[in-house]
């Protein structure tokens, strides 16, 4: 399993506990990185061709691409590699975010657009994790950026570096964008609750959103929203 979310550590959990070999891939980006049940691997397999060796070396029954909605390359490599050595492939991807009532959100497609759409704000919140942060640089305004590590890319003049992790309540929420007088949200359409609570904050205070729609998926992949799906969808492999 390639891991590294929530919904990746429920699965996990959930095939220890019934007696199946699982091994969980986290890629190593994250320093103190929350460890799921069973065996686990860290680090990169060097790319389609070097998961494709891997696969044909180890010989899984199947591969479950449980990876964050926005890491596409990953998520690209295991359907090249899976489709080069047969191997059963399916996407466990949560759902993103849908807007309600007293929400006003606007999608972009790249960090760089919602740089450019946050421009004319004077605070603005930033949510996208430490990749990509260079493309906020420069910001004129004050930015304060969340993030489980520090990010290794510059950082925007006025920025206030805040590392946390996840999940976040809407009290907790609301006091932060009150205390930085933040007038524009930032985020990922990453979906889940585990970082709702600023979504729900931003349409109390009512603060615009810009989030950065998802990458496709790669065509063909079977892919389901849930954990419950997934398990369903390994049992019929077990079986078939």
């Amino acid at each position: 399993m390639l891991g590294g979310t929530g919904e990746a550590r429920a699965l996990a959990a959930a095939l220890v506990a019934g007696g199946v070999d699982v091994l969980s891939s986290l890629a190593g980006r994250t320093a103190d990185p929350v460890l799921p049940e069973g065996p686990v691997r860290v680090g990169g397999f060097g790319g389609a061709e070097g998961l494709a060796g891997w696969l044909a070396e180890h010989r899984p029954r199947a591969v479950v691409d449980a990876t964050h909605p926005f890491a596409a390359q990953i998520t690209a490599s295991a359907a090249t590699a899976a489709a080069a050595h047969g191997t059963p492939l399916l996407r466990l991807q949560r759902p993103g975010w849908t807007p309600g009532p007293g929400d006003t959100w606007r999608y972009v497609d790249s960090l760089a657009a919602a740089a450019e759409a946050v421009a004319g704000y004077a605070s603005v919140f930033l949510t996208t994790g430490r990749q990509g942060v260079a493309a906020f640089a420069g910001l004129p305004g004050r930015v304060l950026v969340r993030s489980v590590d520090p990010p290794d890319q510059p950082l925007p003049a006025g920025a206030t570096l805040l590392l946390d992790r996840g999940p976040f309540s809407v009290a907790d929420e609301l006091a932060l964008m009150r205390e930085h007088t933040v007038d524009v949200v930032v985020t990922k359409d990453s979906g889940g609750h585990l970082t709702e609570a600023k979504l729900v904050a931003a349409r109390e205070l009512g603060l615009p959103v810009v989030l950065v729609r998802r990458p496709p998926l790669p065509p063909g992949v079977e892919t389901v929203a849930t954990v419950a799906d997934a398990l369903a969808w390994l049992r019929a492999q077990a079986t078939g």
